[in-house]
């Protein structure tokens, strides 16, 4: 995490208003605007205006005002839209454009051609690696 607003980072700039972004929602800590390449209209990107990179990097301190936003902007992208649902999604590092961490609110219809996730589904070999994947995340967990 790079505390404080990131010179070079373009959603820093944004949530400055030092760069255009069709804006949706403000608040002191999160800003939302519309993703410039959007996968339907109405794709939104919600940022914290603080430079945080990924979800890791999170401060506890922000974490209810992102969410508290990205749930406020998933009803109102659905009502707004008349879209059936919505998909949210954070990329951390990997295919994250820009490192700033952003939550996508895609709206959503059925039949619209999204197929669930974007990339290819796995199987573990067996109970034996999957119990082996639990027990090392539950101890990094605790």
């Amino acid at each position: 995490m790079t505390p404080g607003p990131a010179a070079g980072c373009l959603f820093c700039r944004i949530a400055r208003a030092e760069e255009p972004g069709a804006l949706v929602l403000e608040t002191p800590a999160v800003v939302a605007f519309l993703d410039h390449r959007p996968l339907f209209p109405g794709h939104c990107l919600v940022i914290p205006r603080e430079h945080v990179e990924t979800v890791v990097d999170l401060p506890a301190a922000l974490t209810a005002p992102l969410w508290d936003t990205v749930r406020v902007l998933a009803r109102a992208v659905e009502g707004a839209l008349g879209a059936d649902g919505t998909f949210l999604a954070v990329n951390n590092r990997v295919s994250q454009s820009v490192p700033h961490l952003h939550v996508h609110v895609v709206p959503r219809r059925r039949g619209d051609g999204l197929r669930g996730f974007f990339w290819p589904r796995g199987r573990y070999a067996g109970p034996e690696e999957m119990e082996d994947v639990r027990r090392r995340i539950a101890a990094a967990v605790g």
